[in-house]
């Protein structure tokens, strides 16, 4: 068994890994458990992508295929629950109840 033939096997296995994140995707209950699944399967796909370098022996230009899409990937994720934040915050400002912030929640 070479080395090619375990990297292809991992990343069917991370391609396998991909599915239960998917599924909380589609049936998660909150914006956040979306917003964490989708970022689960983007650095599924940032490791998948250097494992595909691995069997391609094109190791070099696919891990800086990888960084740039997992850059990209964090970015969006901080985007999303910066939105999502303010928009409770929003939420909570509208419907006249008193925003909780540090301490004072306790």
């Amino acid at each position: 068994m070479t080395f090619e033939h375990f990297a292809t096997g991992a990343g069917l296995v991370l391609l396998l890994l991909m599915i239960p994140a998917m599924f909380r995707i589609v049936k998660g209950p909150t914006a956040l458990d979306r917003i964490v699944a989708a970022n689960v399967i983007g650095t599924k796909t940032a490791v998948f992508l250097v494992v595909i370098g691995i069997v391609f022996k094109q190791v070099g230009m696919f891990v800086d295929f990888a960084l740039a899409y997992a850059l990209l990937n964090f970015t969006g994720s901080i985007a999303a629950a910066r939105y999502l934040h303010r928009a409770k915050q929003r939420d909570t400002e509208g419907s006249g109840a008193e925003p909780t912030r540090g301490k004072e929640a306790l």
